[in-house]
């Protein structure tokens, strides 16, 4: 219960005690003095009940355009007070025509009318597929060192140095291990239900460090909607791959495709198959590992390549891109089905010579390659000075689309950066990825305030909670991104539900305003557990609650909203 509820009931229960009319008189003017005090303690102590929606769209096609004007319409009966929009188009504004600009018009006039503030997200640091679509080059890179090409008719191919070959699916002894309901039939192992536990088979392999290499095998399934997955697991259990098969759950025979990096890494243990199924059959075959050339090679000045030729005494004579060897680079690259996407296995491009280089010489290589995460995941560079221009070059647009808009930064889950040294001014050689993300979040957000100083700016928390992914080992990050901050004027939007307590006061002691992400197609009645643990550790600084929704479900929205203004949070922070 709280001050205002206390009061008001306090005076209305004097007034229905009451016939004496001076009394009542009396008692109606203390209850307007209560009212006033109440609204003047509320409202210099706090500027909260903001409700967000969360919404992803394209706003080039005409049915998103109604769609967000019905969601628009929704919200405002609602209650809620703001939308974050995520529009990949925001991204590749210089490549669009006035159709695309005249509706997101529409959307804008709309939100105005009903009094909804638009939110839109920039920045993609993390997911950043849409700007790197501008220039693929720009993802981060993995390391490749020593990489052997061998020369024939003028042009160097990737020759393999150690065996990787995988054992006859028949053999089962010269695998670690096969899972029991793994049984061969034919050329191929079949699992039917009951499965076992596990459904995988698995061997122990030797790699050579910092070298590339691609791994895959045939899937067929029948009903089977468990995820199938070829797993790289270090001797110290860190994963080397971290991209998903995308296997149906029902699907003729397919060949399907990891690449990764072996890092410091002789050895490591190979898993292919599924993990807890219950249901439909699995078939297997064919799997295989090689080291592989550069697939995905990124070029770009802080991603340098080497290549020198091998001498027969062991000497090494470099060789100059342009004057000895054609510019290399990998023409699938982030343009696979589409411009920003990664293609995770194609033909590794070849270097083509100038210089007359025998038949049979050596060369050793060093470049970089990029990572695809989970189902197509890539993030860009922060440290480079030409990815920071593309972010910049998009918020001097999107400030200009959206002058009276708020903007969300879209730093959030990124998972591969550190290999490649900073070229940016500010930052030093050896700078963590700690301290590249606290520079690039500062940069950003000291972008938008300039160009729109009356902007709030949020983005979201988990790179910057130590208790989330601000940590010493995160995915394929080279170094700690412990001590990433966002500047103190920068609202964070918290999504960490698991560790909320100690997420929520590490922020507060910071002294961000925060906005609680809740249900992600989830029980709507989790944001209630969320405003629990605000009411309970009295936590001054929470704002707002968002509806977040990564299916596009919004059959909740309503009932989010109702839960919400029902909790006595909502009517202690007006």
């Amino acid at each position: 219960m709280h001050v205002r509820w206390i009061l008001r009931s306090a005076c209305r229960v004097f007034l229905s005690k009451s016939s004496r009319p001076q009394i009542s008189l009396f008692a109606s003017l203390v209850l307007g003095i209560c009212e006033l005090a109440c609204c003047f303690a509320v409202n210099t102590t706090s500027q909260a009940q903001e409700l967000w929606v969360y919404a992803q769209t394209n706003l080039l096609v005409p049915q998103e355009v109604e769609r967000m004007d019905t969601l628009l319409q929704r919200a405002h009966k609602a209650g809620y007070t703001h939308l974050l929009v995520a529009d990949s188009k925001f991204s590749r504004l210089s490549q669009l025509d006035k159709r695309y600009f005249d509706q997101v018009e529409q959307i804008k006039r709309r939100a105005a009318e009903l009094g909804i503030k638009l939110v839109p997200a920039v920045c993609s640091v993390g997911y950043s597929n849409d700007i790197l679509s501008l220039n693929p080059n720009l993802a981060e890179g993995l390391p490749v060192r020593e990489s052997l090409y061998q020369v024939r008719s003028g042009v160097a191919n990737h020759i393999p140095e150690l065996m990787t070959e995988l054992p006859a699916l028949s053999d089962r002894r010269k695998w670690g291990f096969i899972d029991e309901s793994l049984k061969l039939e034919d050329d191929h192992l079949r699992s039917a239900p009951p499965h076992s536990q596990n459904v995988r088979i698995s061997k122990k392999i030797k790699l050579l460090p910092f070298r590339q290499y691609h791994a895959s095998v045939w899937v067929k399934t029948d009903g089977f909607d468990t995820p199938v997955e070829i797993k790289v697991l270090s001797k110290e259990g860190r994963s080397l791959s971290y991209t998903n098969l995308g296997v149906q759950p029902t699907q003729d025979w397919k060949e399907h495709h990891v690449t990764f990096n072996s890092l410091e890494n002789e050895e490591a243990n190979l898993y292919i198959g599924a993990w807890g199924p219950t249901r439909g059959e699995l078939r297997l075959k064919q799997p295989r590992l090689e080291e592989c050339g550069a697939i995905n090679l990124v070029r770009r000045d802080s991603a340098p390549i080497s290549v020198q030729l091998e001498k027969e005494d062991g000497g090494r004579v470099p060789l100059v891109e342009g004057s000895d060897f054609e510019p290399w680079s990998d023409p699938k690259l982030g343009v696979i089905p589409y411009a920003g996407e990664y293609e995770v296995w194609h033909d590794s491009p070849p270097i083509r010579l100038v210089k007359k280089i025998p038949d049979g010489s050596k060369l050793r290589v060093a470049y970089f390659h990029t990572h695809v995460v989970y189902d197509g995941q890539v993030s860009g560079t922060a440290s480079d000075r030409e990815f920071q221009k593309l972010l910049d070059e998009q918020i001097a647009r999107m400030t200009r689309l959206f002058p009276e808009g708020d903007f969300m930064m879209s730093h959030d889950e990124y998972r591969v950066m550190g290999w490649t040294e900073p070229n940016i001014i500010g930052l030093s050689k050896d700078a963590s990825p700690g301290d590249v993300l606290t520079h690039n979040a500062k940069h950003c957000s000291e972008e938008l305030g300039r160009l729109a100083p009356r902007s709030k700016i949020a983005v979201w928390s988990d790179m910057f909670d130590p208790f989330h992914n601000a940590v010493d080992r995160y995915y394929l990050v080279h170094g700690s991104l412990r001590g990433a901050k966002a500047p103190n004027s920068v609202r964070i939007v918290n999504w960490n539900f698991d560790k909320r307590e100690e997420s929520l006061k590490h922020f507060e002691g910071l002294g961000h305003e925060q906005i609680l992400a809740g249900y992600y197609d989830a029980n709507p009645s989790q944001i209630q557990r969320w405003l629990d643990t605000v009411v309970q550790q009295k936590l001054s600084k929470v704002q707002g609650v968002m509806y977040t929704t990564w299916r596009r479900d919004y059959s909740k929205l309503e009932e989010f909203a109702d839960l919400v203004k029902s909790h006595p949070w909502y009517d202690q922070s007006r």
